[in-house]
């Protein structure tokens, strides 16, 4: 008997169970895949304040997120969010007006207090500067804005490591086969492991719907007449070489009001992302062909063909976003988050941004519990300051490689010292799992013994880089394989 049962093991669901364990309850996360195995690992990688929010009018919810991801950065996971600035190129012939620009960049470092640095138009020299292979013909100016970036994915886990530290049970690949129920209230669920097979239950007080583009599926489990309170938009990324020299992400204004984002990440360049109704199985969402051509040309608006070629594409994903139903075209809907109980007393969330991840969850835990929880900041486990865990690793470790110790810095703040420590004794942990990328096989065990990973994509693609850099061969796969036998 637990006092919450959250299912979801994605961004909103450890939140949620970070924010009631918090709060004293007793707490399990269940998940039928792996933690951010779905939209929480498909993200364009940003926490952003949401600069074509503004221009929906969506003033508090630009204001909202520029507090949350510099508590973030400062508080949260400052190993984990990173400040990035961003350049707008204004073509000549482009959808938006270089003063609308300047004027929406002025209002949006307003919101923000000013607090991330200066913005607004800059030189083309200097945008090329920032930005190497920057397309500056036909342009009429590039302007700068502020924003922050993640790995979304390891956010998920920290965020889910804080929740366990406060005595939350976690247990992805666990999934919901039949709600229980007494006098008319949601009180469990019927559970099957779906790596063993081994049928199990859980009682509890109340149980938050966190499945994200599964959440109507899981109300008519609570209610077979609960209607369809959300719709799915389909957002595909690619991952490209790296271009040397990029310290700024470019986003480039398209038809419609969409943007196209091209953003330094992992030393890889991250480009997407789309925007296309989605009605099938959510499980069955991937990138396609036709997703890769458009996001290429859309990139090649802005950056030098030789950058965007489709030979320097390394993996291409896609992932769902949860929007509430309404009119108008999926890149016009509000990312709002909607908070319901059902018939039964289950509590759903729907929607919302990554960016505002940890005040969804609190809202969702109030909502369940039925009484306070903390809301001030708490730092996820291993938190610090990116610059004072690599003095630590150079401390510590003064021969290790520095590419890799900024690495571990930014994969695992301050517990990074521990993942190393497995490599005293055996020295082959420090070896690279594939020479052509930059994770170790200390990381590999770390994700088995320390964060949940269970299956060789838990591994390569859901701790790792090695997935989303396309060196998951079979030997590295085989290898894997045999790690998760001998735990």
């Amino acid at each position: 008997m637990v006092d919450l049962l959250v299912i979801g093991a994605g961004i909103i669901g450890a939140s949620t169970a970070w924010a009631a364990a918090r709060a004293g309850a007793s707490v399990a996360v269940v998940d039928r895949g792996g933690i951010a195995g779905a939209t929480s690992s498909a993200s364009s990688k940003l926490l952003h304040g949401g600069l074509r929010y503004l221009a929906m009018g969506d003033i508090g919810l630009v204001r909202e997120a520029h507090a949350e991801r510099r508590l973030n950065a400062q508080v949260v996971a400052p190993h984990l969010v990173w400040p990035l600035s961003f350049l707008v190129p204004v073509a000549r012939d482009g959808p938006v007006a270089l003063w609308k620009v300047r004027g929406g960049v002025w209002t949006y470092g307003a919101l923000a207090r000013f607090a991330d640095g200066r913005s607004g138009r800059i030189a083309l020299e200097q945008a090329r500067r920032r930005a190497p292979g920057l397309r500056t013909d036909g342009l009429r100016g590039v302007v700068l804005y502020h924003d922050h970036q993640t790995n979304d994915a390891r956010l998920t886990v920290a965020a889910l490591q804080a929740a366990a530290a406060h005595g939350a049970i976690v247990a992805p690949h666990v999934e919901v086969t039949a709600l229980r129920s007494a006098g008319g209230r949601v009180s469990g669920a019927e559970l099957v492991d779906r790596l063993s097979g081994a049928a199990m239950a859980v009682s509890a007080g109340a149980v938050v719907n966190a499945t994200g583009p599964w959440v109507d599926q899981l109300r008519r489990m609570e209610s077979p007449g609960a209607g369809t309170s959300v719709r799915l938009s389909k957002g595909a990324h690619l991952l490209l070489d790296g271009p040397e020299g990029w310290s700024a992400a470019v986003t480039t204004p398209l038809p419609g009001g969409r943007v196209s984002f091209a953003v330094p990440w992992e030393g890889m360049l991250l480009l997407g992302t789309t925007d296309e109704p989605f009605e099938g199985d959510p499980a069955t969402v991937t990138a396609q062909d036709d997703d890769e051509r458009q996001i290429l040309a859309e990139a090649a608006r802005s950056l030098a063909p030789e950058l965007v070629a489709p030979g320097r594409v390394r993996s291409r994903f896609a992932g769902l976003r949860v929007l509430p139903v309404g009119a108008g075209s999926t890149a016009h809907v509000r990312r709002e988050t909607v908070v319901s109980t059902g018939a039964g007393g289950m509590v759903s969330v729907a929607g919302g941004k990554l960016t505002t991840w940890r005040r969804i969850g609190l809202h969702a835990a109030r909502a369940a519990l039925g009484r306070p929880v903390p809301s001030t900041a708490e730092p996820v486990p291993g938190a610090a300051p990116l610059a004072e865990v690599e003095r630590r690793i150079a401390r510590d470790w003064p021969d290790l490689d520095p590419a890799l110790r900024g690495r571990l810095a930014r994969h695992h703040g301050l517990r990074a010292l521990g993942v190393l420590e497995r490599g005293r004794e055996q020295p082959g942990l420090l070896e690279r799992v594939h020479p052509d990328g930059p994770d170790i096989w200390a990381q590999a065990v770390e994700a088995v013994e320390r964060e949940w990973a269970a299956t060789p994509d838990d591994i390569l693609r859901g701790r790792l880089s090695v997935a989303m850099r396309g060196l998951d061969d079979h030997a590295v796969r085989r290898r894997v394989s045999e790690l998760l036998e001998g735990a």
